[in-house]
């Protein structure tokens, strides 16, 4: 399989290609600089892999929640890649992706992964990871303000993210002995993360026409009165 991966919903531009059984990447934590630099990235890689657009089975990219701005740079790069080679697109969400990094960096199944989405307020999912690459969300993906944070399943949870550092101390009393364990460094999303799901949301025929390839961004609005945590 062939797939290339976006992924800039956050301070890192992320780019993977998945060429046959060879993964290329490129990750660099560049806050503000992704529209400039994710292109080069993906001309990069495929130089690496002398390949072409038009040898991939797919694209896919983060379709958030996260940064407005970095959401919509991978939407649009994404969809007008797609475009021109005539591709299908894979949207996949950021926070299950953050999840499936979890996983990998420290073995965790059960992961709810919180960032940080700023006016005190938090993007939240939970997701059971299994390890066929399967992320599943348990629930739904909210914006909430760190105190409402909820972990609505029954069992225990392992948190990643962003806002763990910013909002931790509101999150660990709002969760109680629901949380056993948090990530200590902020992990940016990582675009390999993003391929391992990708490869099995297209062989379930997820892919869509690149027109329909949009942004979530959870919370539609990007101003509102201040809330307390």
């Amino acid at each position: 399989m062939k797939l290339l991966a976006i992924e800039t919903s956050a301070e890192s531009c992320s780019v993977a290609l998945c060429w046959g059984d060879t993964l290329h990447v490129q990750h660099e934590v560049v806050p503000r600089k992704h529209a400039e630099l994710v292109l080069p990235a993906v001309e990069a890689l495929l130089a690496r892999a002398d390949g072409a657009l038009s040898h991939l089975d797919a694209i896919a990219f983060g379709r958030g929640p996260g940064s407005f701005t970095g959401v919509r740079i991978a939407a649009s790069v994404a969809q007008g890649l797609a475009l021109g080679a005539d591709l299908p697109v894979l949207p996949i969400s950021t926070l299950a992706v953050q999840a499936r990094g979890a996983f990998r960096r420290q073995g965790w199944r059960r992961v709810l992964v919180a960032q940080d989405a700023r006016m005190s307020e938090v993007y939240s999912g939970m997701y059971l990871v299994n390890v066929e690459d399967d992320v599943r969300l348990i629930g739904r993906e909210v914006v909430v303000p760190p105190s409402k944070l909820e972990a609505d399943e029954q069992g225990q949870w392992c948190g990643c993210g962003s806002a763990w550092s910013v909002y931790g101390d509101a999150m660990r009393k709002a969760l109680g002995s629901r949380l056993v364990e948090v990530e200590e460094r902020d992990e940016p999303p990582h675009a390999a993360d993003l391929v391992a799901l990708a490869g099995p949301a297209f062989k379930r025929g997820e892919g869509v026409d690149a027109g329909d390839a949009v942004p979530v961004y959870v919370r539609d609005r990007v101003t509102r009165p201040s809330a307390v945590p």
